[in-house]
């Protein structure tokens, strides 16, 4: 039987499987989450994503494109059209590590913490130190 279907009598019978229940109520659960979602789909579309969301969205997405995993990100910061991030990437391996050579790349990420652009801003070596 199908879940509230009428009698000859004129009334609503529930399913009498628990299978079907449950079922039914997955879907009813289902439904809601749905519309949870999308709320905050759209909740999410009207405001940027957060500081530390920014960061892991600009690593993750570096990586994708480069084949590197990025070693860490050194600044984010808000801007009008989103974020903007400096991610630190080994490029090229060497012996001793101090040697190696790491590149800053510049990441520009929208409100939704998409990747916009990116460019290569610095390379240097592990071990040199800034001077400013």
């Amino acid at each position: 039987m199908a879940a509230d279907e009428e009698d000859e009598s004129g009334e609503v019978r529930r399913p009498s499987s628990k299978k079907t229940a449950r079922k039914t109520a997955k879907k009813t659960s289902s439904v809601r989450a749905g519309s949870r979602e999308s709320e905050s789909e759209s909740e999410r579309t009207a405001r940027r994503v957060s500081a530390p969301r920014a960061m892991r969205y600009a690593a993750e997405q570096l990586k994708e494109l480069l084949g590197r995993a990025p070693e860490s990100v050194s600044s984010v910061k808000p801007t009008e059209d989103g974020w903007q991030a400096d991610v630190e990437v080994l490029e090229l391996e060497r012996v001793p590590g101090t040697t190696s050579v790491m590149a800053t790349y510049r990441v520009v990420l929208d409100k939704e913490g998409e990747l916009v652009a990116y460019e290569r801003t610095r390379r240097y070596t592990r071990g040199q130190i800034d001077r400013r």
